[in-house]
């Protein structure tokens, strides 16, 4: 971006321009700079959520850097510094021309023939399109100019579509009102079509190159009384518009997320079949379905899409189940408007089992990747979830149970630490199944070290506290049943890492991986430069702020 702002800066500082800025002064390099950065950026706005061409890039390059991998798994936070970069240059950009459209009306009211100003202005008179001023008459206004012209009217469009989007884009309107969110984003549609069309009017002018041939501007600017006399050197200059480039910024992704749109299209109209549907604790709903060569890996995630709720609204869940059962499940907190209506139309609220042919139809779109795929590539795993973000762990526990416990299949993650944060005890209530399940299988296997799980309780109420002080005299935990204690409050991250780190340095010169007075995230980027083997501890992306 700061290349292509003072690239175009200096651009429009030759002597092309020169007759231009006698008008406009510095505003018009200030206008057509970020007009540069903006086309850069709508070109990069599309690419992050074109999901299918990210996960297979993100398998492609998989292979080569892990590293390079994982940085696809930030498509959202690249879409959003994008877009601030938009909202930026649009605002610079707006600014720029409101001087520029002043200053060109200012040339056209001080109707005085010995100002190079007013002779500019009137260059093009009649059917001469040759003109300099887009403003033809001093009795009109810059408003009026704006809503008669091409370029202000697709200009006013697009900034109105801009400020909708942003604006409902906020954490506070897509949590609480997501349909607004939804809806308002696709005006995209209308942003890229204006955007397109925003420089067919041409409103910014310079002299030709034939012109300045004719005419220096360098030369013949301080003799404009002589232009077009005979033997005076300097003919009347000449003025034409740049060729619209947009589109050539924005074409191939435009074509490459209509391509997108057309996959996720065709398989959310293939037949997705709701096998079971589980009412878990905590307004919980588990729905179970199976879809013709629907195949999956560990901690993907799908959207779904239920006509009977909404035709356009399509929300993504991460898949709990395991690739290796034969069908594929997700868990939905109900907690908006959505959801809620998910729940009732799967029969949520009535105490009388469903028949299946009373179930809704849902349209499946997935599943896309994500950095949890590459759990099995680690000797050493750490998995840390707080409430239904535990979701994509579900998969990779249930996939570990069916590849180490009941197949006796070699895997080589070696070892995992689980840490799952919840505010209340009902959250743990529908995990805690399978853990209980885990939990007796590696005990009668005898590979209990290699499943290490923490449960952390954030807020309690007085009763839950009395727990406390029982638990250590019980077997199992009063709140989750397991043999393993449940935590009061939040855990101490630099005390887990570093306790997790003095477990695990062999392969390394510098047995001390990380401190509780250390960066932990560099220290461990600088130990595997110094690691000779592949075993690494691998962190799953996420928030440690929201965590505590």
């Amino acid at each position: 971006n700061v290349f292509l702002f003072v690239e175009f800066y200096l651009k429009f500082l030759v002597d092309r321009w020169f007759y231009t800025r006698v008008l406009l002064g510095h505003a018009l390099p200030w206008a057509r700079a970020p007009a540069a950065c903006l086309n850069f950026n709508c070109m990069l706005i599309l690419l992050p959520v074109c999901r299918n061409l990210l996960s297979f890039l993100r398998g492609s390059i998989q292979c080569c850097s892990r590293t390079a991998a994982r940085q696809l798994d930030r498509n959202i936070t690249f879409h959003k510094l994008v877009a601030y970069m938009i909202a930026f240059h649009t605002a610079v950009h707006i600014i720029a021309h409101l001087f520029n459209f002043e200053y060109f009306m200012d040339a056209q009211l001080n109707r005085n023939s010995s100002l190079l100003t007013f002779v500019l202005s009137e260059i093009g008179s009649g059917d001469n399109a040759s003109f300099l001023n887009p403003i033809r008459s001093n009795e009109t206004n810059p408003t009026f100019v704006m809503f008669t012209t091409v370029a202000g009217l697709t200009g006013v469009a697009i900034t109105l579509a801009l400020i909708l989007i942003i604006t409902s884009s906020v954490e506070v309107i897509r949590r609480s009102y997501f349909e607004v969110f939804w809806y308002t984003h696709h005006l995209f549609v209308l942003f890229f079509v204006g955007l397109v069309f925003h420089g067919f009017g041409r409103i910014v002018r310079g002299q030709t190159e034939n012109s300045t041939a004719t005419n220096n501007p360098l030369v013949c600017a301080n003799r404009f009384e002589e232009w077009g006399r005979d033997g005076s050197g300097c003919e009347v200059p000449v003025f034409a518009g740049n060729q619209p480039g947009t589109w050539r910024w924005v074409l191939a992704p435009i074509i490459l997320y209509v391509c997108e749109r057309l996959v996720r299209f065709y398989r959310s109209h293939q037949k997705v079949v709701i096998t079971k549907v589980v009412m878990h604790p905590s307004k919980t709903l588990e729905l179970q379905m199976r879809r013709k060569g629907f195949h999956m890996e560990v901690g993907q995630y799908v959207f779904i899409q239920c006509p009977s709720v909404s035709r356009l609204e399509w929300h993504p869940f991460t898949l709990t189940s395991a690739p290796e059962e034969d069908y594929f499940s997700a868990h939905i907190r109900i907690v908006g408007d959505w959801t809620q209506a998910l729940y009732e139309a799967c029969g949520g609220d009535k105490n009388e089992p469903q028949e299946a042919w009373k179930l809704p139809k849902v349209a499946i779109d997935g599943p896309f990747g994500t950095a949890s795929e590459d759990v099995f590539q680690y000797e050493v795993v750490m998995l840390v979830g707080a409430g239904i973000g535990v979701t994509p762990f579900a998969s990779i526990l249930k996939s570990v149970w069916y590849k180490r416990i009941q197949n006796n299949q070699e895997v080589f993650t070696k070892n995992i630490y689980f840490y799952w944060l919840c505010p209340e005890t009902q959250a743990f209530e529908w995990f805690a199944d399978l853990l209980h399940s885990l939990e007796g299988q590696m005990e009668e296997r005898g590979v209990s070290d290699f499943l290490s799980y923490n449960m952390y309780l954030t807020r309690w109420k007085q009763e839950d506290a009395e727990h406390y002080w029982v638990q250590h005299q019980a077997e199992n935990d009063p709140i989750t049943g397991l043999k393993q204690k449940t935590h009061f409050g939040k855990p101490n991250w630099d005390n887990e890492f570093t306790s997790i780190a003095s477990k695990h340095p062999r392969g390394c010169k510098n047995q001390t991986i990380c401190n509780s007075n250390s960066n932990f995230k560099l220290d461990i980027a600088d130990t595997s430069k110094k690691c000779g083997s592949k075993k690494r501890i691998h962190f799953t992306p996420f928030d440690f702020e929201q965590l505590g």
